[in-house]
């Protein structure tokens, strides 16, 4: 396997504007002009890498991550793979669109996690993660990812399963805004940038994350 970096070693590579790290991999959207110019620049992908690739009528989504035992995460190549695939983008007259990218994760906090666990591993037909125990991944990568939270003491009164929308990190701030603007309310920015925790006006949950932690 390559050289493991983190989120930060690859934002500051080179030739890398197009993409962004959300959670534990890294994405970009590119923008074609019609479904067919979508599915060319994903067949041009193919042709150079195998990263997951989401074709819509107005947009071609790519992530890449990297899913080994006992690893979840980025490596130098990918900084060589964004780099090919963006400059393959520009051949095909496409722009990214770092404001759309986004990924969702379900968070589940249990007061015994091994107890609860293995429920969702099946009720979802989930995989354990494999570097991370409190994590269940979709093995067809499509599903948000789950993350189990330990509680210290039950909780009668809060939501005990909420949202993770893992953001690009200068478009967080941005979506804080404009949640707190339609109707919600700030619970804690703690640990901004890292996550911002909010709530609707009934007092359900969600975190806004990315992969900054705070200085």
């Amino acid at each position: 396997m390559a050289e493991k970096i983190s989120p930060r070693q690859f934002h500051d590579s080179a030739g890398v504007d197009d993409w962004r790290v959300i959670g534990d991999g890294v994405c970009a959207v590119f923008r074609p002009a019609s479904f067919s110019e979508g599915t060319r620049f994903a067949h041009a992908i193919s042709e150079l890498a195998s990263p997951d690739i989401d074709v819509r009528r107005d947009s071609v989504t790519v992530r890449l991550i990297n899913v080994g035992e006992g690893f979840y995460g980025l490596t130098a190549q990918d900084v060589e793979t964004a780099q090919q695939i963006s400059e393959l983008a520009r051949k095909h007259g496409l722009r990214a669109d770092p404001a759309a990218v986004q990924n969702i994760q379900v968070c589940i906090d249990a007061l015994v996690i091994p107890e609860v666990l293995p429920f969702w591993r099946a009720v979802f037909g989930y995989e354990d993660r494999g570097d991370c125990p409190d994590d269940l991944i979709d093995a067809k990568r499509r599903g948000p990812l789950t993350y189990f939270q330990q509680m210290d003491a039950p909780r009668e009164q809060r939501n005990r399963v909420h949202f993770d929308v893992w953001v690009a990190h200068d478009q967080a701030e941005a979506r804080v805004k404009a949640a707190l603007a339609a109707g919600g309310r700030l619970v804690s920015d703690e640990q901004a940038p890292h996550w911002w925790v909010l709530a609707d006006a009934e007092g359900n949950e969600a975190c806004v994350c990315t992969w900054q932690r705070p200085e």
